[in-house]
């Protein structure tokens, strides 16, 4: 069975609802799925998991959460080359400029993503559910 994270950061609670939804995904496809916390998960953790799906709001100038999930994911990308992973996140302005940005960083690492990552304005609706199952199935 694979053992997956879902590791993410949410101020508001649409990207924590996202990650709900990964880990539904990453359990139906026959998985198992841990969900944590930016400040519950590190580098020392990236080698227990199969896979990590990771996620993280768009925060001021497009740009990830700076004071928490900026550092912990700046760690882990020693360990990103030839790793399976995802990404997914919500965001309540601009046009998705931090994911491709994110997207391509994780690329230039070595990451090897399962998936095209999900983004989602504010609260996340039934397509974006839908689309964080999808993600998660994606890891598995």
């Amino acid at each position: 069975m694979s053992h997956i994270a879902v590791v993410y950061w949410s101020g508001t609670g649409h990207t924590e609802a996202m990650a709900q939804k990964v880990a539904e995904g990453i359990i139906s496809a026959g998985g198992e799925a841990t969900v944590l916390t930016a400040s519950e998960f590190n580098v020392s953790m990236m080698d227990s998991y199969a896979a990590v799906a990771f996620g993280c709001p768009s925060m001021g100038a497009e740009q990830l959460e700076e004071s928490e999930f900026e550092p912990m994911f700046q760690e882990c990308t020693s360990k990103l080359n030839g790793k399976k992973i995802a990404l997914f996140g919500s965001y309540g302005w601009g046009d998705g400029e931090w994911m491709r940005t994110w997207e391509e960083d994780c690329k230039g690492y070595g990451a090897i993503l399962s998936s095209d990552p999900v983004i989602c304005n504010e609260d996340p609706d039934a397509d974006a559910q839908n689309a964080c199952i999808e993600l998660g199935k994606t890891l598995v």
